[in-house]
């Protein structure tokens, strides 16, 4: 079968859709945990143009099936805009 690895499920995704870049940064580490937020929705994505290695370098994109592009522009829409950041109040104990 042809497509491409889903790092999550470990399973070949088909290659039935037509594949849309949604995120391009020249931060490996930035790409990495946006692709983990998408993920996290429930979107594979495929990730490109990273160099492995431990130093990591050069720009990186995200491509997302087209039937799910808007759903993950959305989604970057809000990372970007703050709507996942994490409050004080998510990280205080109980015991406080």
């Amino acid at each position: 079968m042809s497509g491409w690895w889903h790092r999550t499920t470990g399973e070949t995704m088909p290659i039935v859709d037509e594949l849309v870049m949604v995120y391009a940064s020249g931060d490996a580490f930035a790409a990495e945990l946006m692709r983990g937020r998408l993920e996290a929705e429930d979107i594979p994505v495929l990730m490109k143009g990273e160099s492995g290695g431990p130093y990591r370098m050069g720009p990186c994109y995200l491509w997302v099936r087209a039937d799910d592009a808007t759903r993950a522009q959305v989604i970057i829409d809000a990372v970007g805009s703050g709507q996942f950041a994490v409050t004080e109040d998510d990280t205080s104990s109980p015991d406080r």
